[in-house]
């Protein structure tokens, strides 16, 4: 297997989430595609990114729904990783993103958790260089 191609993340709505992923976060819109069931197929990436991709999945039951902004348990289930930390936090915090905590520096790189627009906690995280 050579990579990981899609993680699904159950949204309210698609246009709504679309906004958040495009508009805030600053990612691509890779395929937006109408399903004969009246559902989407809705695939956003970072920008620049070819290999993993999330699967925008609009909660179509109760059970679904209630896992909206939750799908971790309330922990960190994300992570973005980025080449220049700085320009991201400062591009993000312009576009209204709110981060739960200061940026901090730690062994392993710079880090900053923030929430999507339904409460789930990702981090922004910038590796440490390992040369």
């Amino acid at each position: 297997m050579a990579h990981l191609g899609l993680v699904a993340l159950v949204v309210r709505e698609y246009d709504e989430a679309i906004d958040f992923y495009v508009g805030d976060l600053g990612f691509e819109l890779v395929e937006d595609t109408a399903r004969p069931d009246g559902s989407r197929w809705v695939v956003v990436r970072p920008a620049g990114a070819r290999e993993t991709a999330l699967l925008l999945a609009r909660a179509s039951t109760a059970e679904q729904s209630a896992r909206v902004g939750d799908q971790t348990g309330g922990r960190v289930g994300l992570f973005l990783y980025t080449e220049d930390f700085a320009r991201d936090h400062a591009r993000m915090v312009a576009a209204g993103v709110r981060f739960l905590e200061e940026p901090r520096h730690e062994a392993y790189g710079s880090v900053a958790v923030f929430a999507d627009l339904y409460g789930n906690r990702w981090d922004l995280l910038q590796p440490r260089s390992t040369e």
